[in-house]
């Protein structure tokens, strides 16, 4: 009797889900203390799919193992599930203290370990032992990830989270046991009480290694890398999922892009309730002198001053935070976003500001209850300063632009926007880091709406990047230097917009603080420079709309010095 089997850790030790490949009965779910227990009961098990990381590189490079660096873009929000598993030192420490230690002297940058990753070193050391004891064991045991199995199912990321809070989560749960159903796991099974000493989500995650260990068994198995690396124990090193017999049919507007519609989607639904709705005032055609149809989106009208909010919520909720709570480098609206999203979720927050932060956006990350640090002259000083605190303390970094997660809470603007203004032809969008623009332009991706840059004429790392087909570094020297003031958008900022932003329009600081005087003085809104920059392209030209267009001007961000704002006024 040959069988198969899909496994994963829980409570009492481990759940199998088992297959007589010989048979019709369906799997049967099992729960042993240890795995060597499972092999020497059923001595004829062919192949072993396992949700336990095989194979610990003596360094490492990056965030994790090769495969769980590979991995995480395949899993849209759920890329968080993906532990990073230490360098084998670490792993074969007993004590925390000695395997945050370890962790950090081998691997760059240096990383700690997490308690929860922590807590899963006896599991990893188990398996290790019996596949470095027993080489045979090798060719038929294959490491697997449940969400990477259950994506390879659907086609593209999932839509619901497994758990809430480590609280079930009903609907991640029913669409988890839909993919199983389609794959022709029983529901019978999927729907009984789970063996004493198992989860639920754990019978669902075993239930869902063992259909990659069907596939494999049926050569299609597919490894992150490919081919797999190896140890200096000869341990392989990959996680695997299988090639679909038939892809679904994908809208690769919605799937291949870095941050898809799914993804904003399910941003939009975790921080409702957190962040405004902010309102669109309709001015019509004529305003500010011109043939188009205007309007100005007032996010700037959003807690903390301006449009950070978004992603920070988005990073919070979507994330597990340490215990050393969340760390930050923000020139000052980002800050002041983390800041106030970390005190309404109960999280300490380290903010970590350049010295040319103006005192009214530090003061309003100090009135939100975060800590500020300066961390020296210019914003990349105090994002390496940031950096050096996340790797000694274990703190969830917030990255301003370049993060997934901050991206997506940002492009919920564009999505909200679309639903108050849905005939707009073109937004106008300044651009920092570029997460803003990023987020919109992915949401509008596919559609009529063409998404234009507005930069400040000495600070244009995302109009230099397109030029270049890549991430380049610019020096900034402008009077919105404090919110449009980086040096470099990165790959993951330039990956979304050289296919979904028409171009970037640049405005000189005389165009931006006369659109400072003009949202003051027509309207009674104090915003900052870079708040106010999209609405200077349109008044000094360097935006020209055709007659009749459908023009929305984003207005961001409010944290403006309203003694600087008194003089410009007069």
């Amino acid at each position: 009797m040959a069988w198969i089997a899909g496994v994963d850790g829980c409570k009492a030790g481990w759940v199998a889900a088992i297959l007589d490949l010989a048979g019709q009965a369906p799997p049967i779910l099992r729960v042993v203390p240890r795995l060597a227990e499972l092999l020497v009961d059923m001595p004829s098990l062919t192949l072993i799919a396992i949700d336990m990381p095989i194979g610990l590189p003596d360094r490492l490079n990056g965030s994790g193992r090769g495969p769980e660096q590979q991995v995480r873009p395949l899993l849209g929000q759920r890329q968080s599930s993906v532990f990073s598993i230490p360098a084998r030192p670490a792993v074969e420490a007993l004590d925390y203290r000695e395997a945050c230690r370890l962790a950090l002297a081998t691997s760059q940058p240096p990383r700690k370990v997490s308690k929860q990753g922590f807590h899963l070193f006896p599991r990893i050391r188990e398996i290790d032992l019996m596949l470095r004891a027993d080489t045979a064991l090798r060719d038929g045991v294959f490491e697997v990830h449940p969400e990477l199995a259950f994506a390879t199912m659907r086609g593209e990321p999932l839509t619901h989270p497994k758990k809430i809070k480590g609280t079930i989560n009903p609907a991640g749960m029913a669409e988890r046991q839909a993919l199983l159903l389609a794959q022709g796991i029983p529901s019978d099974i999927m729907q009984a009480r789970p063996p004493k000493g198992a989860a639920g989500d754990d019978a669902l995650d075993a239930l869902a290694a063992l259909v990659v260990a069907r596939h494999i068994l049926a050569g299609r198995g597919r490894p992150f890398p490919d081919p797999p690396e190896r140890d200096s124990h000869g341990l392989p090193i990959a996680i695997w999922t299988y090639w679909p017999d038939r892809p679904p049919p994908q809208d690769p507007a919605m799937t291949d892009r870095p941050v898809p519609h799914a993804m904003i989607e399910a941003a939009a639904q975790r921080i409702a309730g957190h962040a405004r709705v902010t309102p669109v005032m309709r001015l019509g055609t004529g305003a500010f002198g011109s043939d188009a149809d205007i309007s100005l989106k007032l996010e700037c009208l959003q807690h903390a001053g301006s449009f950070k909010t978004r992603g920070a919520f988005n990073n919070l909720l979507a994330l597990d935070v340490p215990a050393a709570g969340v760390a930050a480098a923000s020139g000052g609206n980002h800050g002041a976003a983390v800041a106030f999203a970390a005190r309404s979720r109960g999280v300490k927050a380290t903010i970590f500001v350049p010295e040319i932060s103006p005192a009214a956006k530090i003061e309003a990350i100090r009135r939100f209850g975060a800590e500020v640090v300066i961390g020296g002259a210019q914003y990349d000083d105090a994002q390496a300063a940031c950096d050096r605190f996340v790797a000694q303390t274990g703190a969830l970094k917030i990255h301003p632009f370049a993060a997934k997660e901050t991206i997506a809470g940002q492009g919920t603007l564009g999505r909200e926007w679309q639903g108050q203004e849905p005939d707009l032809d073109t937004v106008l969008v300044a651009v920092g880091g570029g997460g803003l623009i990023s987020g919109i332009a992915a949401w509008f991706a596919g559609t009529k709406v063409k998404v234009v840059g507005v930069e400040p004429e000495g600070s244009r790392a995302l109009q230099a990047a397109l030029e270049a087909k890549g991430p380049t570094e610019v020096k900034v020297a402008s009077v919105a230097a404090d919110s449009l003031g980086a040096r470099n958008v990165g790959p993951l900022v330039y990956g979304v917009c050289k296919d979904t932003v028409d171009h970037v329009a640049l405005v000189p600081d005389a165009a931006i603080t006369q659109a400072q005087v003009t949202l003051w003085r027509d309207f009674r809104l104090a915003v900052e420079p870079g708040g106010a920059a999209a609405l200077g392209a349109l008044l000094c030209g360097a935006y020209k709309p055709v007659p009749g267009e459908r023009l929305g001007v984003l207005v961001c961000g409010a944290n403006i010095d309203l003694t600087k704002l008194a003089t410009l006024v007069g």
